[in-house]
This record gives C-alpha cells, structure tokens and sequence, in this order.
C-alpha cells in the first residue's frame, strides 16, 4: 500500500494504480479525453495534466505511476491555466456546429469546454478540414471533429480484435482511418461511437433522429443472445431510437454487439397488430373474440394428447411458465417443448445446461478447449471475454473444428468425434493438459449437442472431469453454451418433453402425431405442414406466422417486463420500455384469456400472482437440483463422425434482427466482403 497527499487529503492506494486514479479515490474528478478504464494508457489529450510536488511543470496524471510520498495538487492557478491552454489547443481544428451534431448534449467536449473553455481564440490560421472515412452501415463519420484521443484505435485492437483502424499522417496532417476505406469486421465495432469523445464517430442508423433529453431512459436486459446483456433503451414517444450498452462487470463489462444495438430498428417492421384468421389460403383480420372462439372450438374436439406446443428464443420466463401451466392445467397436456432441433439435453442437475465457469470467470482460466462451438457469432460478449483472458494470461486456447477468424489464436483440431473420445480415454496429449491445468474451461456448443454424438460428448466429458476432480464447489470446468435468450430459462421451467434427453415432441411432430400445434414465438421450426392445426403467437410476420392458421399478436422483449435467465444462470428482469402496437397484448395475457374461454376460469388472476408462483417454482427446482446427485451414465454408444460447426446466420438470428434494415445492411456488407474481399 502507498500513502499519498491529494489537495492535502491523505489516502493510501494499492501498488500499480496511476496518479488519476488516486484522486479519483481521493473524491477528486480529474478531466480527460484520451484516458479509460478498459483501454490501454496513450497520454495524448494532456487534458489531465495535474501539479505534482517537486516537478517543475504539470504532469500527465493518467500516465504517471503513483508512488509512495507523492503530494498532488488539482485544483491550483498553474493546473487551470494548463488545462485552458489544453482546451485551446483541442478546439484550435475543432468545428462550431454543435447545433448539428449528433453528439450533442453528451459531448465530453462540450462538459469540459464549460469548465476550462476561453470565449476566444489565439489562433488564427484556419480550421483544417479532413475528409469523411467509409466506416461502414453502422458508423457515421465526421473526422474534421477528431481530438485524436486514439479510444477508437485501441478498442479495435485490444477489445474487438480487428487491428483495422489506425492513424496516417504526422502533426496537422494526422487522421483517424480505416486502412482501406472498408468497415471494421467486427461484431462490436459500433462501441467505438460510446468510445468517441466527440463527435468524429456517431451512429449512420440515428443520425438527426433526437436529442438526448427528448428520449426517456429505461435500464433492461437483451435478449440478442444468451449472455443477457444490460442496456438501456432509449424511446421518443413509444418507437425504440436507440439501445446503449449499461455497466455490468459481471457479464458485459461496458460493450454491447452491434446486433444488440442496432436490430432495434426491427420492432418496427412487419409488426402483428391485430388477430388473424386464414380462409382459403389467405389471412383476413378479425376480433380476439372471434380467433378465442375458433381455437375452443377446435381444441374442445381433439384429443389432448394430440396437441403440442413449441416457444420460442426471445419468450420471456412469465410467458414460458404460463404456456406451461396452460399446457399441463388447461389442455391437459405434456407436450410442450423449447428446442426447435434434435439437441440433447440432461436436465438432471442445472450444473448440465449453464455456463459454470461464469462469464467473469473466463479471466481466471488457463486452458480453453472449444467443442462444437464458435463464441464468436454465438456469443460475442462472451468471445471479447476469451480475448481479454488470452491477452492477461497467455494460456492455450483448442478448438475441436476449425472456425475461422476468432480475434485470438488457437489450434485446431481435427473435428471428429474419435478425438473427443480419445481425450475422455487419456489417449490424447489433451488430456494431460487438462489434468495438470488448474483452472480449464470445456465449452460444449449446440453443435456438438445437436449432432448424432451428442449424448456421448456431453455424458463423456463431464465423466472425465468429474474423474479427474475439475467439477467442484470451487470450480466447474463444463461448461454449456446457449444460443437464445430464453434456453436457461426454459430448462429451468421444465418447458421439455424429453426421453434420454432426446425432443420427443420435435419426432413426434415430424411423425405428423399432433392435429394442433401451438408455436409461441417459434419462427425456426423446420417441419413439412401436412393437417396440422397451427396457432402462431408472436410479434413479427415471420416463418411461423407464414404456416399458421390463426396469428395472434403479441409483445416484443422492450414491450413488457419480464425475466430472463442468461447462459450462466443469472435471472434478469427486463422492464417495459413502449406499448405492443394495435390490439397486440402481452404475451402472458393472451395465455390467460385464451384459457379463460377454454375453462371459464383464468389461470392467475394477475400478473402478481403469476410472478410470485413463477418465482416459487424456480426456488423449489434450484433447492432440489441442488441437493440431487447426477446419476452415473453407462453404455454410451460411441459414433464416429465430424462435427459440423451449425453457423446461424448472425445478422438474420431471430425474428427482430430479421426485421431490421440496419441488419439486412450489415448482411449485405459481410456477404459482399466474404465474395468479393472488397466492401461495396
């Protein structure tokens, strides 16, 4: 511990901390542009300069070590006037159009010229103008703006991975670019717009469309991925404008993927607003009334066991527990199920189908060993994770198939099955690597889950670690990773119908079994429609609503609260940001009027109610999960074979991103990347 004075205020710190950062914990807020937290130290903006005891002229308090004795002073005549002369030397380039830019009103400029700005200007030269950059569809690009504070130069290369913006030129003549006037391959290269300053870099996609104040904030959770991002969405009026990352150290430190951010767009688009009904091939609207009517009437005439029902990956655990107790109480049926494919799961113990590790757990690995996964497009947060970690401890990263570019280096193993099982049998030279690694992460993808082997991988290498004393209290090394926002959830809820761990609804449906079939959200479903009765609740047109026979409308994620379990098992609570558009209604709400047709009866009385059974249940299945011993599986059959890497299409993923045009622009910019090399 080092004892030092900050404005005659003693304070003791830890070794390594930098001067800045002692008087931020001394109370004292020190002004700066170039200097953050995640990011490496540049000491450019000179915006921090600080008077130290015994040094003849300020120094850079970001860069500067603090050590044992020192005696700093923020607050005297000869730090103002550095500070002032910093802030004529920032604006000297810098232009007067704050009317227009869209940075204002959380311009760090604009703050801090408040403070140490002067009403005129030595300089007499003229502002220099600098040519705008082709960043891309997501990033707007006024460079004329840029202080050269380098936030976005070091996001790109430390954090995203993608060393593809820099700076040309020296002195007047420097500029901020991206080599070759191409947008950054990076799945989270809008954060460099949070990053920025100024307003050199802003969002292409809300240009000109509100002010800051004009928009009402709600904090929430995304639902993009597993990894349960927190953010905050922004509103004018009901329509979404914006959505920003919020701090969460835990899961998604400060960033957010430029799918979360920008698919908003999509809540807009191909909205189901009203009930509708399919006569002779085509969809007519009608009244709930009318739609409740027909869907008693049908299901009064079949046999329950012919009914089943599918959710889907963006349903929230109010409306899963409530299509359960639908199923189980009102249609007295079992056949309910949140897989669209034939994964396997084993939903004995909860330690079976999360990520143990934790997301913050990734930092304190040794080994990572990727099975039938690619963090990269699954779970973007979670592979600036693996970076960070490879970047702080050096260690070995394997994957067992080949997945391309993954912003870190790795090796690639051969893919096949026989490697998996020659590992589990320590025939392998992985095998010791793992035994001897203190902390290893085993990631299992749904790729490798949803193959023929998927029963062996999982079954073999829990075994293995479980042998080998890697699953303890301290820590587990197995690992699940989710695709959807709601499969933790769901698996916490029992909305399955498994044998073996198999989708016994999936066969039975593509078996043509069922008469009705009730989609909840469920737009990725692959089944050839024979006689099937289908009702589709969701909030999009989109591939279920296409097959379906009646459509109910229903809410979006940012349109009512609700709970979310992330791939880790953390629940969340995302809040109602807008109103469903139309005579679109909760999701929960049909559910409970649908039964109170069947019934007469409602199945909870209010939303209250259905939270706190909801919540119960969770306490009772995490109590007795937790006390239960996995059971020892035996006479798994082994079957040789390659595992394909499933890539689901990233800016497509689910009905939202879809929807987007932001999106459908990304797309376009990969695909035309990936065919020709060049950006259009």
């Amino acid at each position: 511990m080092f004892r030092l004075k900050v404005n005659n205020i003693d304070i003791e710190i830890d070794e390594g901390l930098t001067v800045l950062q002692a008087c931020e914990k001394a109370g004292v807020e020190i002004p700066r542009f170039c200097y953050h937290e995640k990011l490496s130290i540049a000491g450019n903006c000179r915006m921090c300069l600080v008077e130290m005891e015994k040094s003849p002229k300020p120094i850079a308090s970001c860069a500067m070590p603090a050590i044992d004795g020192m005696v700093i002073k923020t607050n005297t005549p000869l730090v103002e006037k550095a500070r002032k002369g910093v802030m004529e030397f920032l604006l000297a380039n810098h232009p007067l159009d704050c009317p227009v830019c869209d940075q204002g009103g959380e311009c760090d400029l604009q703050d801090q010229s408040m403070f140490y700005g002067v009403d005129k200007s030595r300089y007499k030269e003229n502002k220099r103008a600098v040519s705008e950059k082709n960043m891309g569809p997501l990033i707007k690009t006024q460079m004329t703006r840029c202080i050269h504070c380098t936030r976005c130069i070091r996001f790109a290369t430390e954090i995203a991975g993608v060393p593809e913006l820099g700076a040309i030129g020296r002195g007047e003549d420097m500029q901020i670019t991206t080599y070759l006037e191409k947008s950054m391959q990076s799945e989270l290269s809008a954060n460099v717009i949070d990053l920025c300053p100024v307003g050199a870099l802003t969002s292409k996609p809300y240009v000109f469309e509100a002010r800051p104040w004009e928009l009402k904030k709600t904090e929430t959770i995304d639902v993009m991925d597993a990894v349960g991002s927190n953010i905050r969405v922004d509103t004018y009026g009901w329509e979404v404008k914006r959505i920003l990352p919020r701090i969460n150290e835990d899961i998604n430190e400060e960033w957010i993927s430029d799918k979360t951010r920008y698919a908003c767009d999509g809540l807009l688009k191909q909205r189901l607003d009203t009930p509708y009904i399919k006569y002779a091939g085509k969809f007519e609207k009608a009244s709930w009334k009318e739609v409740f009517n027909i869907i008693n009437v049908k299901i009064k005439s079949t046999n329950s066991s012919k009914i089943c029902g599918f959710t889907g990956d963006l349903t929230n655990m109010e409306t899963l527990y409530m299509f359960k107790e639908f199923f189980n109480k009102t249609l007295n049926s079992k056949n309910i199920e949140f897989r669209n494919n034939h994964s396997y799961i084993n939903p004995e113990n909860r330690e079976n189908y999360i990520f143990n590790s934790s997301i913050n757990g990734i930092e304190e690995s040794d080994f990572i060993l990727l099975i039938g996964s690619n963090p990269r497009y699954e779970a973007t947060i979670l592979n600036a994770r693996i970076r960070k970690s490879y970047l702080k401890n050096r260690m070995k990263i394997f994957s067992l198939n080949d997945i391309g570019d993954l912003t870190y280096p790795y090796e690639n193993l051969d893919g096949r099955t026989n490697t998996i099982k020659a590992i589990v049998e320590n025939q392998h030279d992985l095998s010791k690597i793992i035994k001897s690694s203190k902390k290893p992460l085993i990631i299992i993808g749904q790729s490798a889950l949803s193959s023929k082997s998927g029963k062996y991988i999982f079954e073999s290498i829990k075994s293995f670690l479980k042998q080998n004393e890697k699953i303890s209290m301290d820590w587990s090394s197995l690992n699940i990773m989710s695709e959807h926002s709601s499969t933790v959830g769901s698996l916490d809820l029992g909305v399955f119908n498994t044998i073996d761990g198999s989708n016994e609804t999936l066969k039975n449906l593509e078996d043509h079994k069922y008469e009705i079939v009730y989609l909840l959200g469920q737009d990725s479903l692959k089944f050839k429609k024979e006689n099937e009765f289908i009702i589709y609740q969701g909030s999009h047109g989109d591939k279920g609503a296409e097959i379906a026979d009646i459509i109910l409308p229903g809410s979006s994620y940012t349109e009512q609260d609700g709970y979310y379990t992330n791939l880790e098992g953390k629940l969340q609570k995302a809040y109602k940001a807008t109103y469903p558009p139309g005579e679109a209604k909760e999701d929960w709400q049909i559910l409970n009027e649908l039964a109170d047709t069947i019934n007469h009866r409602k199945l909870f009385k209010d939303k209250d109610e259905l939270l706190s059974s909801m919540l119960n249940y969770l306490k009772l299945f995490k109590e007795n999960t937790s006390n239960k011993k996995s059971s020892n599986v035996n006479d798994l059959n082994f079957i040789s074979e390659d595992i394909e890497i499933n890539n689901t299409d990233y800016y497509y993923s689910n009905v939202i991103a879809r929807s987007s045009k932001t999106m459908l622009n990304c797309r376009n910019e990969k695909l035309n990347f990936l065919k020709t090399g060049t950006e259009s």
